[in-house]
């Protein structure tokens, strides 16, 4: 798993049966893409792995290309009601003038920017120089040169990581719950988990100008909050991360920069 420090510290963070945290952060000047807008959407970074009985995460090609095909579909379906002109690639080659190489360099780039966007912002793990910078991230001239090379305003980018718990690791959480009827109750052997975020980056300056983070973890194995292998999951991830992008500080005069919403299960 690419997980890292981040999954741990996010498992840590969220002690919760079941439970799905949201959390935007703007640029303090940002304003939702409206209008004759351009929007490139890279090709979703997506992971679907089987969390075995003893806990341990084992990733699964089929069921994240389903996954990843599934969000495409939803996402290519949640933009066309926005507006805007709005290109949705599912493969690194399909950019005129653009090498699949560059494609997958950014899309690496972005892949860190959002990984210490979620240490630092999310899970509060401040660092020194962006603290009361807002939203204060970029993926520089790489950025700046895929805007000038496709003449696209914004890069939309998602990355999504999904832990579905296995028939044993689900038969086993049941034991436990069983136990407590007959007065042992097991230790909590914790359910499956989805890290999902997306980034919008201004193609202009390369700057980092809206982030979604969207977490859903279980400590029950067997708890369903939105299956990505699935069609209609899928379809409640995206809303959960762009359904209601909101403006910045400045921009929304009574909206705040970054806002919380929850969902218990």
């Amino acid at each position: 798993m690419r997980k890292w420090g981040v999954a741990l510290a996010l498992g840590l963070s969220v002690p919760m049966s079941a439970c799905v945290q949201m959390k935007q952060y703007a640029d303090v000047q940002f304003t939702p893409p409206q209008g004759d807008y351009k929007l490139l959407v890279l090709r979703p970074d997506v992971e679907v792995s089987s969390l075995t009985t003893g806990g341990m995460p084992e990733p699964r090609a089929d069921w994240t290309d389903q996954a990843r095909t599934n969000i495409i579909n939803a996402v290519r379906a949640q933009q066309g009601t926005k507006g805007g002109k709005v290109r949705i690639l599912d493969r690194r080659n399909q950019l005129e003038g653009v090498g699949e190489q560059e494609v997958a360099e950014v899309e690496r780039l972005f892949y860190a920017v959002g990984q210490s966007i979620v240490l630092h912002k999310y899970l509060g793990e401040y660092l020194p120089t962006k603290r009361g910078k807002g939203l204060d991230w970029t993926l520089g001239e790489d950025a700046v040169r895929l805007g000038q090379k496709t003449g696209y305003d914004y890069a939309l980018f998602m990355h999504a990581e999904d832990e579905v718990a296995s028939t044993g690791r689900v038969a086993l959480g049941v034991l436990g719950i069983a136990g407590c009827f007959v007065g042992f109750c097991a230790p909590n052997i914790g359910g499956a988990s989805q890290l999902d975020y997306a980034g919008l980056v201004d193609l202009k300056t390369g700057e980092v100008v809206w982030f979604n983070v969207v977490l859903a973890k279980s400590e029950v194995p067997g708890i369903d909050f939105g299956d990505l292998r699935s069609e209609k999951g899928a379809e409640q991830m995206v809303d959960r991360l762009l359904g209601r992008m909101k403006p910045g500080q400045d921009v929304g005069k009574g909206h705040v920069m970054s806002g919380d919403q929850g969902e218990t299960h």
